[in-house]
C-alpha cells in the first residue's frame, strides 16, 4: 500500500512505507549505508553517526547499525547523499530503478534496498514485494525443511520399528532359554531335595548309632571305674599287708643289724689305717655333685620373690672363700634380680655365670649356682663357665628347697656359704650350719667395691 503526503507531487519521495522495513531488506540498506559512509567527510555525516567515521565497515554495520537506519530514515539531505554515493557504485542497478524497470536477474533484496535508498517512484512497491518475496522464500525454505525432517523422522521411524522388531525377538528368544534353564534348574533342585532327604535320613541314623555308641562307651567306663576301684582296693590291703611284713622284718632284724653296724665300725677302722698306710689321695666326688638335680637346658625359671638381708664388707666374703674346702653356693635369679634385674633372663644368667668364673678361678672355692627351673617347658640350652657348677630344680621343687638340699648333704664343720637375699633361704642354711651373705655383698665384691 502507497501513501502520498497531501500537497506533494506524486513522485518517490512522497510515498511511505506503511508497515515495517523487512529484516532482510533492512541489512542490505545497512550495508549500503557503511559502504557509501567511508566516502562522505565527517562534515556531511548526520551527528549522531560522527562517532563511527573511523570504524571499517564491518565493525560500523555491526555497532552503528541501528543509528545509521534511523539517520537514514530521518534525514532527507543524508539518505541524497548516501544514494549518490550508491549511484557512483552501483549505476547500472541505479539507472534500472531510475527508468522504472529493475533488471528481473537482480536479488530482490539487493533491488528493494536499493529503492529504499534512491527512493524511486513506485518504491514502495518494490520493497513491499521484496519483504513478500523474502517471507515466501523462507516459507519453501522452511516447507522445505519440514519435508526433509518429516522424512528424516520418518527414517528413524522406520529403523526403530526395525530395531524394536529386533529386539522383541531376541528378548523372545532369551525368555525361551531362560525357561528352559529354569526348568533344567527346577529338576535340579528336587533332585536336590532327593538328595537332602536322604542325607537327613542318613545324619539320624548316625546320631543314632553315636548315641547308642556313646551309651555303651559310658557303660565300658563305669566298669572301667569299678574295677579300678577294686584294683585300688586291692592295692591297698597289698601295701598294708607289705609295710606290716617290713615291720616284722625290721623287729627281727635288729641283733643282726647291731652285728652288722659292729662289722662296719671294724671296717672302716681298716680303711682309715690303710688310707694311711697308702697314702690315697682326697676324693674327688664332692657331695653337691651327688644331690638330684636338674642339668642346665632342661627347664625355664621361674620368678621369685626377694626379700631383702642387710648389706656387709664384701672383705668379709673374701674371708669366708679364703678358708680351705670352702663351697659358695648361689641363689642365681635372687642374685641377678637384685643386681640388674632390668635384663632378660637369658642375659642374666649369663653375666652372673661369667663373674662367678673370674670368682672361682680369683679364690679357688667350689662354686655352685642353683636356678629355678620348677615350671620350665622348654630347654635352656647352657654350656656352664670353667670352676662353676650350674644346676636347675625339678619340676615340683623350688630353688630354696635345692639349696637346703645341697647344704644338708654337706658334712659338718665344711665351710658353707649361701649368698640370697631371701630370709627363709638364709634362716634355713643358717640352721644347717651354713654362712648366708646377702646377694648385694656378692654383686659388691662382682664390681670391686
Amino acid at each position: 500500500m502507497v501513501e502520498t503526503r497531501g500537497g506533494e507531487p506524486d513522485d518517490g519521495a512522497a510515498e511511505v512505507l506503511d508497515r515495517p522495513l523487512p529484516d532482510g531488506v533492512r541489512r542490505r540498506v545497512v550495508q549500503i549505508v557503511a559502504d557509501a559512509f567511508g566516502r562522505l567527510t565527517v562534515a556531511e555525516l548526520p551527528a549522531q553517526l560522527r562517532q563511527y567515521a573511523r570504524f571499517a565497515p564491518n565493525r560500523r554495520a555491526k555497532f552503528a547499525g541501528n543509528a545509521m537506519a534511523a539517520a537514514l530514515e530521518g534525514d532527507t539531505l543524508f539518505r541524497q547523499r548516501v544514494g549518490e554515493k550508491f549511484k557512483e557504485a552501483e549505476p547500472e542497478l541505479s539507472g534500472a530503478l531510475d527508468s522504472g524497470s529493475p533488471p528481473p536477474a537482480a536479488d530482490p533484496l539487493d533491488v528493494a534496498a536499493a529503492a529504499y535508498v534512491l527512493r524511486p517512484p513506485g518504491w514502495v512497491k518494490l520493497v513491499t514485494a521484496a519483504g513478500e518475496e523474502v517471507q515466501r522464500a523462507h516459507a519453501e525454505r522452511v516447507e522445505e525443511e519440514s519435508r526433509a525432517e518429516l522424512e528424516r523422522l520418518r527414517a528413524e521411524l522406520a529403523a526403530a520399528r526395525e530395531q524394536t522388531r529386533t529386539e522383541t525377538e531376541r528378548l523372545r528368544a532369551e525368555l525361551d532359554s531362560a525357561r528352559k534353564e529354569a526348568e533344567a534348574l527346577h529338576r535340579k533342585l528336587r533332585a536336590a531335595h532327593s538328595d537332602v532327604k536322604r542325607g537327613e535320613a542318613a545324619l539320624r541314623k548316625a546320631l543314632a548309632e553315636t548315641e547308642a555308641a556313646r551309651a555303651e562307651g559310658q557303660t565300658q567306663v563305669s566298669a572301667a571305674e569299678s574295677e579300678t576301684r577294686r584294683l585300688k582296693a586291692r592295692l591297698a590291703e597289698a601295701e598294708s599287708a607289705l609295710e606290716a611284713t617290713r615291720r616284722a622284718a625290721r623287729e627281727g632284724r635288729s641283733v643282726e643289724d647291731m652285728r652288722v653296724r659292729l662289722l662296719l665300725d671294724t671296717v672302716l677302722d681298716a680303711a682309715q689305717g690303710l688310707r694311711r698306710e697308702l697314702a690315697l689321695p682326697p676324693v674327688s666326688v664332692r657331695p653337691a655333685e651327688t644331690v638330684d638335680a636338674v642339668e642346665p637346658g632342661r627347664m625355664t625359671p621361674k620368678d621369685i620373690a626377694a626379700r631383702a638381708l642387710s648389706e656387709h664388707d664384701p672383705a668379709i666374703l673374701d674371708q669366708l672363700l679364703a678358708l680351705p674346702q670352702a663351697h659358695l653356693v648361689v641363689d642365681g635369679y635372687n642374685v641377678t634380680k637384685t643386681g640388674y634385674p632390668q635384663m632378660p633372663l637369658e642375659k642374666q644368667r649369663l653375666r652372673l655365670l661369667g663373674q662367678l668364673s673370674q670368682l672361682a678361678a680369683q679364690t679357688g672355692a667350689e662354686v655352685t649356682c642353683v636356678f629355678d627351673g620348677a615350671e620350665l617347658v622348654a630347654p635352656v640350652l647352657l654350656a656352664p663357665p670353667r670352676g662353676v657348677r650350674v644346676l636347675f630344680s625339678k619340676p615340683g621343687v623350688t630353688a630354696d628347697e635345692l639349696i637346703r638340699q645341697l647344704v644338708r648333704a654337706e658334712p659338718p664343720g665344711r665351710p658353707v656359704i649361701v649368698a640370697s637375699t631371701d630370709r627363709e633361704v638364709a634362716d634355713g642354711v643358717a640352721k644347717a650350719g651354713a654362712r648366708p651373705v646377702a646377694s648385694a655383698m656378692l654383686l659388691k665384691r662382682f664390681s670391686g667395691g
